[in-house]
């Protein structure tokens, strides 16, 4: 697995071990205080610092005992040497530091508890997360599509560590060949699975037609130059490409060093790769879409209501559009327009008012009197929020775009369709369904490439004032 995606496993394991810490310290009190009373405890508020100094003993252990460094869940032996290691550490410094302290009333037992308790419920963690290792990590690293570039063993050899990592949710395309001996090679040394062979010509239209999330390049020094338009090629469609570094290389700008098991490969990102704030991002939409369905829910089921009465079912507009990377899915919307609309399209598209391949027009004959109203506010866009859950969309990104759109974009903004699609981006400040379509799309990348918290922060508290008060909508 890559390294960059370790530590965010890593990440993971230090925040459960927090968490059983706490709950180990309240056990060990449950057990000491009524379980095993030969003399009574003094209350825990003689003594808050205990509770942070025990737990964050435990945590500094681990950290300096590198248990957080390279998860790996295959090697059944760390579910046990892994917490015996920071226990016993830990048991050592935390009566170091009672007996530095000189507080007499703290009760050896109840530490000793604790340590024990604490042992216990980390070990059982591990054992757990080791049989969930496989969907722990695709949801929390993602799944990935990978083509591979070459005509040497080393191809070989990183087909084989991505099949070997398939269960966590790696998946090979394909290879394309830089030389004859790639087929020779495949022959010699078979892979479990079967794959498809493509000529270096064949690259761009592969980006384009299939769901690839990176390209990896296991290549020698002389291929470089005449190589130049496939990395073009895989920076304006904005997927990832990585360099298997066989060589010395050259240093450039964007660019960093990633490790597939043991093999160090130099990777080109035009997307934001902070990992921690991407999880961060998606706790934090996850946590607020669920907070605003519970909320929203009686008004939600009031615009139900109202859809119903006035124009019959369906109540939802279900429609497939693209996300992350092109992943087609479905996107749910409260029904604005006839259920017919679809089939009147043809007759209104010389009234669009939008360049580019979008349709839009500002009063569309098709809306129903509550659709109407639920697009000036935005409120048809509720049902999002579901989508959101699913980690289909984000509260803030590029608009998900329709497949038959998405077929006549021009090479350069494809690349929009490497982040996560979004509720609301740049564009909604910028006046929404006035922007011509070239504008949109230089907005979206332009979030793609500044893209960090602060500025989803930005952009939703810009944002909600413009939905309150209708600007901008059609």
């Amino acid at each position: 697995m890559f390294s960059r995606h370790n530590r965010i496993i890593g990440v993971f394991y230090l925040c459960a071990d927090m968490l059983l810490a706490l709950l180990s310290f309240w056990l060990a009190w449950e057990i000491r205080s009524y379980l095993i009373t030969p003399r009574p405890l003094y209350s825990v508020s003689n003594y808050p610092w205990v509770v942070p100094l025990s737990v964050g003993i435990w945590i500094l252990v681990g950290l300096l005992a590198g248990v957080y460094r390279d998860i790996k869940e295959e090697e059944l032996r760390r579910a046990f040497t892994d917490p015996l290691k920071v226990g016993l550490g830990a048991m050592v410094l935390l009566f170091a530091a009672t007996y530095a302290i000189k507080f007499q009333y703290l009760s050896r037992l109840l530490l000793v508890l604790y340590a024990a308790t604490d042992l216990v419920a980390a070990t059982l963690f591990r054992l757990v997360a080791r049989q969930f290792a496989g969907p722990l990590r695709r949801s929390l690293a993602g799944l990935r599509s990978f083509l591979l570039v070459g005509g040497g063993p080393e191809v070989i050899d990183i087909a084989r560590t991505i099949e070997t990592h398939e269960a966590h949710g790696m998946r090979l395309v394909g290879f394309i060949r830089t030389g004859a001996s790639l087929s020779t090679l495949l022959e010699q040394a078979p892979l479990r699975g079967s794959y498809s062979v493509f000529d270096l010509a064949q690259l761009p239209e592969l980006l384009r037609q299939q769901v690839i999330d990176e390209v990896i390049f296991a290549i020698t020094k002389d291929d470089l130059e005449r190589l130049g338009e496939s990395f073009r090629a895989c920076e304006v469609e904005g997927v990832k490409s990585r360099v298997l570094l066989t060589f010395f290389p050259h240093e450039i700008s964007k660019v960093y060093l990633e490790h597939l098991g043991e093999k160090p490969l130099l990777t080109f990102a035009t997307t934001p790769e902070n990992e921690y704030l991407l999880l961060l991002k998606r706790v934090l939409d996850f946590v607020l879409a669920l907070l605003l369905l519970v909320f929203l829910s009686p008004l939600m089921a009031l615009l139900a209501l109202l859809i119903r009465l006035t124009s019959g079912s369906p109540v939802l507009f279900r429609q497939t559009r693209c996300g992350l990377s092109g992943r087609k899915f479905t996107l749910y919307k409260f029904r604005s327009m006839r259920p017919d609309a679809d089939l009147g399209r043809e007759e209104l598209e010389a009234l669009n008012e939008v360049d580019g391949p979008v349709f839009k027009i500002s009063r569309d004959p098709r809306c129903t009197p509550i659709g109407r109203f639920m697009r000036k506010f935005s409120l048809d866009e509720l049902p999002q929020l579901l989508n959101i859950l699913k980690g289909d969309m984000s509260f803030v990104g590029p608009r998900p775009p329709l497949p038959e759109e998405v077929v006549k974009y021009e090479s350069w903004q494809r690349r929009r369709l490497r982040m996560l699609p979004g509720l609301t981006c740049l564009w909604a400040l910028e006046g929404r369904s006035r922007l011509s379509f070239r504008r949109w799309m230089e907005l979206d990348l332009d979030y793609i490439d500044h893209w960090s918290l602060a500025l989803d922060c930005k952009i939703l508290l810009k944002t909600v004032p413009i939905v309150l008060l209708g600007r901008g909508a059609s």
